[in-house]
């Protein structure tokens, strides 16, 4: 089955550690899209900015980077989607964004045809995107 949905990282963070921080709508995209038994893709870049955010004590787990990984990649619901030749070339494209990982997760989610998970007000104005806020 085809993901429909990618999740910005904030989002996939906030999912899994403090899901009341979602929007009333990025928790029933969610939700509706665990109910369905879709998969829920993430960026390879989210992995990056994760253990960038931990190493610099700006992401705290309590289990440790090590746990949170490894139940990320033990989940089956998550499908983890590669930085390609295909989405490089999509990043040289959008130079509206600034920062590398929105444009590789932006590139991502326009490539795959996905709607993007994000609370990035940055990405929402770009119009670059199908979004759920």
């Amino acid at each position: 089955m085809k993901p429909h949905l990618l999740l910005d990282t904030h989002i996939l963070v906030r999912w899994l550690i403090d899901s009341k921080r979602l929007s009333r709508s990025q928790t029933k995209a969610i939700e509706t899209a665990v109910q369905r038994g879709e998969p829920i893709a993430i960026s390879a870049i989210t992995l990056l900015e994760i253990a960038i955010l931990t190493s610099a004590g700006k992401l705290i787990f309590a289990a440790g980077l090590d746990s949170f990984l490894n139940n990320l990649r033990g989940n089956p619901i998550f499908r983890l989607l590669p930085l390609s030749y295909e989405v490089a070339l999509e990043i040289a494209s959008l130079g509206i964004l600034n920062d590398p990982a929105d444009r590789t997760i932006v590139s991502t989610a326009r490539l795959h045809q996905l709607r993007l998970v994000t609370s990035d007000q940055r990405i929402v104005e770009s119009k670059l995107a199908s979004v759920v806020e």
